[in-house]
């Protein structure tokens, strides 16, 4: 009876199309910039109204909006009545660790070998990038005529592979490895004869001379598309679930709910697994110069703007790590969240994440009302863990906020594992949260 229940609160997201439509985006976004072009192109369909930041705003009630900055960033928002504020913003991250091509990208290898100089890009479990068909993706700036034009890429065949040392060579490898980035990772790009193939490759893709390729920021993505995988196809295994589950579940709640109240905001920020410092990352003015941007072209003044702010709540969606079936002495004794069982509520004392016992508090109401079961995290005391966009984007706008994330296993990995019946559950809470009409300040906590 109280699964029935369950299913019924959750109508409009289906555990198995919510899942698919994961797999699908994640097999169309092998790089932030493909990432955010992806939610673009759902958020133009929904009938949202692209903004340039270099641009007059001239905002208007029962409007829909979003803004991208670097084309690896964005934030879109709706303005459901007259209002200013306040905001109801939910934010993840849309980059994943990786390796990046250098400038001067081809090395001699062996002299038999052409290979790709790479550099790692966030905390990646290094082993799992071996041994298996790789390729490469992201955008390249072009000249044309005056005129430099950014154009994305992704080479949609098996490029490239980084090959293992044999165990006949390496009788130490299953004793615990150490690999160098720059001597282990950098993957075969070809035999001998593909020296100088790599920029006449890259203009191919691109459908221009070789001479108009300026420059261009490409990175290595796995060829594995997405799949179901368990007994009863109960798990998901993908490339970069962290955190394109977060982004796109929030994104499924964000344009499925008809908010009538404050200023609904969709977040996805660049750069947060190498700490958030970029121009288009948490810890920049992104998110401020929007919201005040907001208020602005709403006709509100400074005022308006911290009264706004003071009332507004944020949540921050990077996934969580599920206790593991080989180690589940990894986790701490008690809170220790499993896959398929909802969405994770993640705590720690030294203000790793903002959650605290009001934004706690406000985040499990919001999940009993969408039907939503509700998990809770922290490390193991004596084992430091991660830590996510949510208190460095509040070094720019100071915002009561609660850190969630939907839990996984080898987070980090090329490859990684979910829950498949998360991603509704996920997507279920954005709604509800969006739909809510939410007061939360020092004085008052109210949700209906």
């Amino acid at each position: 009876m109280e699964e029935k229940q369950k299913e019924r609160k959750m109508a409009g997201f289906d555990f198995r199309k919510e899942a698919e439509g994961l797999l699908d985006f994640i097999d169309k976004s092998p790089t932030v910039f493909h990432t955010v072009a992806n939610a673009a192109a759902m958020l133009d369909a929904a009938g949202f109204c692209r903004l340039a930041e270099s641009g007059h705003w001239e905002l208007s009630a029962g409007k829909k909006y979003y803004v991208t900055r670097n084309g690896s960033s964005l934030i879109a928002f709706t303005i459901p009545g007259g209002e200013i504020g306040p905001f109801r913003l939910f934010c993840s991250h849309n980059d994943s660790p990786t390796f990046k091509v250098k400038v001067n990208a081809e090395l001699e290898g062996g002299k038999a070998y052409t290979k790709l100089n790479v550099e790692q890009y966030g905390g990646a479990l290094r082993a799992p990038w071996f041994d298996r068909p790789l390729s490469v993706a992201g955008r390249v700036l072009v000249q044309n005529g005056t005129a430099i034009e950014t154009k994305l890429i992704c080479i949609d065949r098996d490029l490239l592979m980084i090959p293992s040392v044999a165990i006949h060579m390496n009788r130490d490898a299953n004793e615990g490895a150490s690999y160098n980035v720059q001597n282990d990772m950098c993957p075969v790009f070809g035999d001998a004869d593909a020296k100088g193939g790599w920029k006449k490759l890259i203009a191919q893709e691109t459908g221009v001379d070789e001479e108009q390729v300026l420059d261009m920021d490409l990175f290595l993505y796995n060829r594995q598309h997405g799949t179901f995988v368990g007994l009863n196809e109960e798990y998901l295994a993908a490339p970069r679930l962290d955190d394109l589950q977060c982004m796109y579940g929030s994104l499924r709640g964000f344009l499925e709910a008809d908010a009538k109240s404050g200023i609904p905001v969709y977040c996805a920020f660049d750069n947060e697994e190498t700490g958030s410092v970029s121009r288009q990352g948490a810890a920049s003015t992104f998110l401020h110069d929007v919201l005040v941007r907001i208020c602005a072209a709403s006709g509100g003044v400074q005022e308006d703007y911290l009264r706004a702010v003071a009332g507004s709540f944020m949540i921050s969606g990077d996934n969580a790590h599920a206790v593991h079936p080989n180690h589940p002495e990894k986790a701490d004794p008690v809170n220790r969240p499993q896959m398929n069982q909802g969405v994770v509520v993640k705590f720690n004392a030294n203000q790793k994440y903002t959650s605290d016992a009001r934004s706690g508090a406000v985040l499990r109401m919001l999940c009993a009302r969408a039907g939503v079961p509700c998990q809770n995290y922290t490390n193991r005391s004596d084992m430091a863990g991660g830590s996510t966009l949510g208190n460095i984007s509040n070094t720019q706008v100071s915002l009561q906020a609660v850190d969630i994330g939907m839990p996984q296993l080898a987070m980090h990995s090329s490859c990684e594992m979910a829950g498949a019946k998360d991603t509704a559950y996920l997507a279920a809470l954005a709604k509800e949260f969006f739909e809510a009409k939410l007061v939360v300040t020092d004085e008052e906590i109210r949700i209906s």
